[in-house]
Parts: C-alpha cells; structure tokens; sequence
C-alpha cells in the first residue's frame, strides 16, 4: 500500500468514525422557561414539609387525613390537586364548613396570611406531593398574585 493510499484509508477512516459519533450524541434539552426543575420542586417540597409541621399538621395530621367532621382531609381531593388558585385562595382566606366526597368538616380553617408567598408555595407543593397526591407545583408568583386580589 502506497503512502497516498494509506493517508485516503486513514482520512475515510476517520470521517466514518466523527459521522457515526456526530449520529451518537445526545440533543440538549432545554428547560422550559418558567418550569420548575426537579431540583428546586424538591427543595421546595422539603421546606413545605418544615412549614406543614409547624402550622398544618395539628388540624391535618402527619398523614394528611385530616379529622372525621372536623378537619379536612388533603388525600387526593379536589381541592388539593384541583385549581392551583382555589387551592392558594383557602390559605389566604380561610375556610369553614367544607364538603368533600359527601363529608362536611366544621372546623374553622384560618387565614395563613402571615407566611411568605415562598412559605405558602411551598407547603402546597408538599401536601400536592404527599399522602400520595402528585401534582404540579405551585410558584411563589402564583400566590403574589393571588394575594393581590384578596386585598
């Protein structure tokens, strides 16, 4: 073999091989703007754990299940995996006498107005995310303009 022939084998050599690796590589995938990574959905479901333990779990217990006729349950109930409006509007406002699944819970549920708009997106995005619930999260600008209108 010639050295001119060895350099063409060499050079189609080495074009078949970038070709094939070129073929072999991953596409980037870029969040969506304003999407939640899973990291900071994790985050946020951690510290909504912190703030359910010290204002929620009195009235909705460590599992969600809320009190019979009393307290609310937070498994899988509209009201949790529903409207993220509906959902962030009953801890700025409050609630009593709620019916869910033919049950009316009597207690008094009081306003939350007191936690941040960080503090309140993220103990929904925990109770969304726990007691067997999976939903999307809230943002913390959802609950700003929700406070908004309840002023």
């Amino acid at each position: 073999m010639t050295t001119k022939n060895l350099m063409i084998s060499l050079a189609t050599a080495l074009t078949m091989f970038g070709s094939v690796q070129a073929q072999t590589k991953k596409p980037v995938v870029k969040a969506k703007a304003g999407a939640a990574s899973a990291t900071d959905v994790k985050a946020s479901i951690q510290r909504g754990q912190v703030v359910y333990a010290q204002n929620c779990l009195s009235c909705h217990q460590a599992d969600g299940g809320g009190v019979q006729n009393m307290n609310a349950p937070l498994v899988k109930t509209a009201y949790v995996l529903g409207n993220n409006q509906r959902l962030i509007s009953v801890l700025l406002k409050g609630m009593q006498g709620v019916e869910i699944e033919g049950e009316t819970y009597t207690n008094v549920m009081p306003q939350f107005t007191h936690l941040s708009n960080k503090q309140i997106a993220d103990v929904l995005t925990y109770v969304r995310n726990s007691f067997g619930n999976k939903a999307n999260a809230i943002k913390e600008a959802e609950v700003a303009e929700a406070r908004k209108k309840v002023k």
